[in-house]
């Protein structure tokens, strides 16, 4: 026989006696040094969580960016308190695959348990069993703007304020929590597909959305100021990276639902959608430049951006059906050479997600422009979603921007989305981070859940497209108009409205609106919180549940909407106005 085939021989024969090995675990992706891929045998873990709260707790304005990874297992006796541009994430395919028993909490930024200015901070996919939380097995999420809280399991009660602190406005979406939620304090929230055993708490502006456990009661008794809507009629759920069983990383796109109440995930249910390797992925870093970002987006990659500031100086061109952008950690998009961050062409299936856009020095006309203008292609079977879509004007340094997003492509889903123009911090003023409008909607049958949108200098939102559908809608008008003459609108009336339908719209829907004013000059006030067209000519536009209120010491909101409503005043009067329907 020859030499070689009895060498091949016992080379077979070896094989077939030695050990079966398992296949290597792939190797973890280069996120870059802001991700941090954890597990429960992660040395000096307890310690590597506390380091990251205790640069971003304090960092309201700063530059650092986190994202926590949590690999499947249990996590015994962990604290995870969650700070500023901090986002945790479970890596399981099924939120249960990550369990922290311990803590997972967000804490008050302010004095007198103030949480108020708890910006910027998630957690998504995975359970926590508050064991190690504020007693009683509850864990405390003391919150308010752009804050996602989705795909959660809360093997205990949770509370969402701080003590007696004020907070101001949070999101659950796709969330269980086996025991009590208790609002307390806070001003505003929504709950879409989410369950409980109980909710307890009411103040201004409560609104349920396909939950099967809403709380009794309706808007607007005092108390029981709840806005409930059986069924969520259209929504796809946020994609989220996760690990499969044999250690590769994917993200998983679930699929479009339509009349769903409850969480997509419960008894381990696989709900239906697309996964994709993140092989398919570019993964971005700072520092990456938009043309290497759009070259990867038009060969056909998908993008995983990864915490940090990307300065751009061409938009983001999102063209492809079917891409998905996806954000962790806060990534920050800025330009300052005049360039919108983001457009994206009139095509189907567009995610946007987990995104972050700070306007720069000089005024792009708009942030972020979903569709072409004028388009008439509808995307009925496979709209656009941005899920977790924030935007600041100010705050950092001074910025100015005409409006931060505008939608024109019909059928467009939003899901979460806070577009602020500062306040406070640095950059702030009347002057210095001017910006007209947050939102301005062209398109047709957009639907909105969750839609924050405060301190523009006309209106917050201006809607032109008709069958419009906005479930929450929460609104600070600006503190800062310096005189009334310098706030009024080319009609004469005394400041802009917070929410404006256009006179050519006909059909268009909102449920839970509170709007509110924080005026800091004397003899400012404004006369209509909402402008909708008569309702003898378009009787198609309908709202349900709004209230307005006016803090701090000084002027009024007159009506709720158009003429009809009591007045929100701050003197000589009630400082609260309802309005159960219009018309």
């Amino acid at each position: 026989m020859p030499s070689k085939t009895i060498a091949a021989m016992l080379l077979s024969a070896s094989a077939l006696a030695a050990p079966l090995t398992s296949p290597a675990a792939p190797p973890t992706p280069d996120f870059g040094p802001n991700v941090h891929v954890l597990s429960p045998s992660t040395p000096g873990l307890q310690q590597r969580i506390l380091d990251i709260y205790e640069a971003q707790q304090p960092n309201h304005f700063g530059p650092r960016r986190d994202a926590i990874l949590l690999l499947p297992g249990t996590y015994e006796n962990l604290r995870i308190p969650v700070g500023f541009y901090t986002q945790v994430l479970g890596l399981g395919r099924q939120p249960d695959d990550v369990h922290v028993v311990g803590d997972l909490r967000a804490s008050a930024l302010l004095d007198n348990d103030n949480a108020t200015s708890n910006f910027w901070r998630g957690a998504e996919n995975f359970a926590v069993t508050p064991t190690l939380g504020i007693g009683d097995n509850t864990m405390q999420w003391a919150v308010s703007q752009a804050i996602p809280f989705r795909r959660m399991h809360v093997r205990g009660n949770m509370r969402l304020n701080q003590k007696n602190g004020w907070a101001s406005g949070g999101w659950f979406s796709d969330v269980l929590v086996d025991g009590q939620v208790n609002s307390a304090t806070q001003q505003q929230w929504l709950s879409r597909n989410s369950e409980w055993a109980s909710w307890t708490g009411s103040n201004w502006n409560m609104v349920f959305v396909g939950v099967p456990q809403a709380p009794a009661g309706e808007f607007p008794t005092p108390g029981q100021r709840f806005t409930k809507v059986d069924r969520t009629p259209l929504v796809r759920e946020k994609p989220y990276l996760f690990v499969d069983k044999d250690g590769a990383y994917a993200v998983r796109v679930p699929a479009l639902k339509r009349d769903s109440a409850g969480v997509s995930w419960a008894h381990g249910a696989a709900e239906p959608g697309r996964t994709l390797p993140l092989g398919r992925f570019f993964i971005a870093r700072p520092g990456d430049t938009a043309a290497r970002l759009n070259a990867q987006l038009a060969a056909g990659r998908h993008l995983l951006l990864t915490p940090g500031e990307y300065l751009l100086t061409q938009p983001l061109q999102v063209s492809r059906p079917g891409t998905v952008v996806l954000g962790i950690g806060f990534p920050t998009l800025r330009s300052d050479n005049g360039a919108p961050l983001v457009k994206t062409a009139d095509v189907d299936g567009l995610t946007l997600a987990g995104l972050f856009l700070d306007a720069g020095r000089q005024d792009a006309g708009v942030l972020m422009e979903v569709g072409r203008e004028g388009s008439k292609i509808r995307h009925r079977a496979d709209p656009t979603v941005l899920h977790d879509v924030f935007f600041r004007i100010g705050g950092v340094a001074a910025g100015r921007v005409h409006t931060a997003l505008r939608i024109h492509a019909h059928d467009t889903l939003v899901d979460h989305t806070w577009i602020w123009r500062a306040d406070h911090g640095d950059g702030v003023g009347w002057t210095s981070n001017p910006s007209v409008h947050g939102l301005v909607v062209d398109g047709e049958d957009v639907t909105i859940y969750g839609l924050f949108v405060e301190h523009f200098q006309q209106e917050q939102v201006v809607w032109r497209g008709n069958g419009g559908r906005v479930y929450f809608y929460q609104s600070e008008i600006p503190y800062d108009p310096p005189t009334q003459a310098e706030w009024t609108d080319a009609a004469g009336g005394r400041g802009f409205a917070s929410y404006k339908v256009a006179d050519t719209v006909t059909r268009h829907e909102a449920w839970g609106l509170g709007i509110y004013s924080v005026f800091l000059k004397p003899d400012v006030v404004l006369d209509r919180a909402i402008e909708a067209p008569d309702p003898k000519r378009a009787p198609g536009v309908r709202f349900h549940h709004m209230i307005t209120v006016c803090l701090v010491d000084k002027g009024s909101i007159e009506h709720i909407i158009n003429d009809t409503g009591d007045a929100a005043r701050c003197q000589g009067g009630s400082n609260t106005a309802t309005l159960k329907d219009y018309p």
